[in-house]
């Protein structure tokens, strides 16, 4: 597989043009990728190739052009662009556990002619039942026995493992960047498609991070919600002196828990679930983490966005709601707020 590759040894997308497009498949949000690969294909989250591509914000209003609506949430419609765009004939679409939006954009997937493979997680984190019913259901789907995925799950542990020091260098030795730290964390979503070379690659920023200097910056902040659209939040953040050291849904993609098997490691991810799973590992997060605040991020035309009134009831910190629409940099209000929170908390 061709990848791209950049000096300071963060993750990066793979050359799609340079896989085989009959093993790439696409996926909407994150999914049982043992599965995937155990099945000897490429996952490609989609949302990831949206948001990193140059013309993000065209892939935006190419899809309204298609006729997608104007107050359809920007991930959306970046994920049609990218499937469009890079002709991938195959998605797997999470269809219950994610965007509402899901099941009608893999009906116009499908008039497309591109194959979509549904996927669902269980309304409650308790019902393995269902949830290990998917899981078969998807491995049948994929033709790979299902045996296989479980024995994935010991190789992507091991990788993971990685991003989990990364993560751990984030908040207690203060070596690892908040944008690092949210880079790390999110692209363990689809581990670029090749978790070996993803596992070579932490290795090899692993030993950087350990010979670093701390960060010198005092006040410790979170970022929740899902992963922001907006590239320069946490450049900006960083610039003003702060050290973003949670990163929650983004934290969730790595799978930070020790379980046995596949049911038991979808049923602790807490981004399908109802938003008292997410509080509990928030508020975890702000304990451990020594907090002093939180911006939550939240998308234009998310139906999460309702969340924010629970967080803000639950959570005994300052929190800046931030709310944006498209990709792009932040602009002169949102860095204003956001200079304005920071001094607030100092």
């Amino acid at each position: 597989m061709a990848l791209k590759f950049n000096d300071n040894l963060l993750p990066t997308l793979p050359v799609m043009e340079d896989l085989p497009v009959d093993r790439i498949i696409g996926i909407t949000s994150t999914i049982p990728i043992e599965i995937v690969f155990a099945a000897g294909y490429i996952p490609i989250d989609l949302n990831n190739i949206f948001v990193c591509d140059p013309s993000s914000y065209k892939m935006v209003e190419d899809a309204e052009s298609a006729g997608l609506p104007r107050n359809t949430c920007a991930w959306i419609k970046g994920i049609y662009s990218a499937t469009m765009k890079y002709r991938i004939k195959k998605v797997i679409s999470v269809i219950q556990g994610d965007c509402s939006n899901n099941q009608a954009l893999m009906e116009i997937f499908q008039s497309e002619g591109i194959e979509t493979i549904p996927f669902a997680y269980p309304h409650s984190k308790t019902d393995k039942k269902f949830l290990q019913d998917q899981l078969v259901r998807l491995a049948d789907g994929l033709e790979v026995d299902y045996s296989k995925a479980e024995e994935m799950k010991e190789r992507l542990d091991a990788v993971r493992a990685k991003v989990h020091e990364i993560d751990r260098l984030t908040w207690v030795e203060n070596t690892v960047t908040g944008e690092e730290n949210h880079i790390w964390t999110v692209s363990t979503s689809d581990l670029m498609g090749d978790y070996a070379v993803f596992e070579g690659r932490a290795v090899r920023f692993l030993k950087l991070a350990h010979d670093r200097e701390s960060i010198q910056h005092a006040l410790r902040i979170g970022v929740v919600g899902i992963p922001p659209i907006c590239e320069d939040l946490y450049a900006f953040l960083s610039s003003i002196g702060a050290h973003v050291v949670f990163n929650e849904i983004q934290r969730q993609f790595s799978m930070p828990y020790s379980t046995e098997t596949l049911a038991d490691q979808y049923s602790k991810y807490t981004y399908p679930y109802d938003i008292f799973s997410r509080l509990e590992d928030i508020q975890q997060g702000i304990k451990q983490r020594n907090i002093k605040g939180l911006i939550h991020y939240v998308q234009s035309f998310c139906h999460r966005h309702i969340h924010d009134s629970i967080i803000r009831k639950n959570v005994q910190l300052p929190i800046l709601t931030l709310d944006c629409d498209r990709p792009g940099r932040l602009d002169g209000a949102m860095k204003t707020r956001i200079e304005a929170f920071i001094e607030m908390l100092r």
